[in-house]
């Protein structure tokens, strides 16, 4: 959003001021926007890091936290959150701590919080089939061990079959070390690969995948077309701005800076960079098939598995 403050063109004596507001910036007149029409610009973004943590700290102010709440962790937890998400997860968090009556907000309770802002609430009611529940325990583990297993993947911090109230029915939850602003080639393709881990572990179990991979496939695509256009990471077009994002502050579309024929090529490319990280997911998951069933089995009969957990099972697994 941007604030356009301050416009010219009034008698300085008057005491006006002229606020304006906007998330369409690019649909404004240029004429408007022009040197000296307003005296001052801000943009306000999604806050960073230390944002977060500044947000986390005033909201949590109204509330009393336990010695174990360390809201640094919390702002790493939520990259691209806003401030009024930010808000409600401490509110969340102190109701699930009046809940279990308690009158102090715990660690737990905000990482759950977390959880509950980005994913909706348990629906433990949910009855999945026992197809269906150990398809989605080894779809999940999927995603875990092929992020573990690579050099560039996030830490894991938590691995759920639990279905929640905004459709998903588990989920691998990754939290980074530091606040990041760029990403390499080898990230992307990192990121990319652990997103096809599920669909990898579908296939190696069962034979065949399901339409649980739906949202895994759309962000890998995602990403991959991203490389191709945008980053200038593809060997065919090279350092080629083939697309450009509109709507920065809205959707975030990117529109076309290309013909049909290119297009196509670009599809292609986009094709091959997903087949190769699949083929990655793939191998690395027959490579250790004994990490993958021990830890699924495990899963499907706690339901919940923190990081500390995986890491163990996957270590104990790996040295047997």
């Amino acid at each position: 959003m941007q604030l356009l403050a301050e416009m010219d063109g009034f008698d300085s004596g008057k005491g006006i001021v002229v606020l304006a507001a906007t998330n369409r910036p690019e649909v404004l007149d240029k004429a408007l926007l022009r040197p000296g029409r307003f005296d001052r610009r801000i943009i306000v973004d999604k806050p960073d890091l230390l944002g977060r943590e500044a947000i986390l700290k005033v909201h949590a102010a109204k509330v009393k936290l336990d010695t174990d709440v360390d809201l640094r962790d919390i702002a790493l937890a939520t990259g691209g959150a806003t401030g009024a998400d930010l808000a409600n997860m401490i509110n969340e968090g102190a109701l699930l701590a009046v809940k279990e009556g308690r009158e102090r907000v715990a660690q737990r309770d905000l990482m759950e919080a977390v959880e509950v802002v980005i994913a909706g609430k348990e629906k433990k009611d949910r009855v999945m089939n026992p197809t269906e529940r150990r398809m989605v325990a080894y779809h999940e583990v999927g995603h875990a061990l092929v992020s573990a297993l690579q050099k560039n993947s996030q830490p894991v911090q938590k691995i759920t079959i639990v279905p929640r109230t905004m459709g998903s029915l588990g989920y691998t939850m990754n939290m980074p070390e530091e606040e990041r602003y760029l990403m390499t080639r080898s990230e992307l393709l990192a990121q990319i690969t652990s997103l096809l881990g599920g669909r990898a572990a579908e296939t190696l179990v069962f034979g065949e995948v399901s339409t649980g991979a739906a949202n895994d496939i759309e962000r890998a695509t995602r990403m991959a077309r991203g490389m191709v256009t945008q980053y200038g990471m593809s060997d065919k077009f090279g350092p080629m701005g083939l697309e450009s994002t509109q709507n920065q502050y809205l959707d975030g579309r990117n529109v076309a800076n290309h013909s049909e024929q290119t297009g196509a090529l670009i599809d292609d490319e986009v094709r091959i960079i997903l087949a190769q990280c699949q083929q990655d997911a793939n191998d690395l998951l027959a490579s250790n098939r004994a990490a993958l069933d021990t830890i699924s089995a495990y899963l499907l009969e706690k339901e919940n598995i923190t990081g500390q957990e995986f890491m163990r099972l996957l270590e104990d697994s790996t040295s047997a």
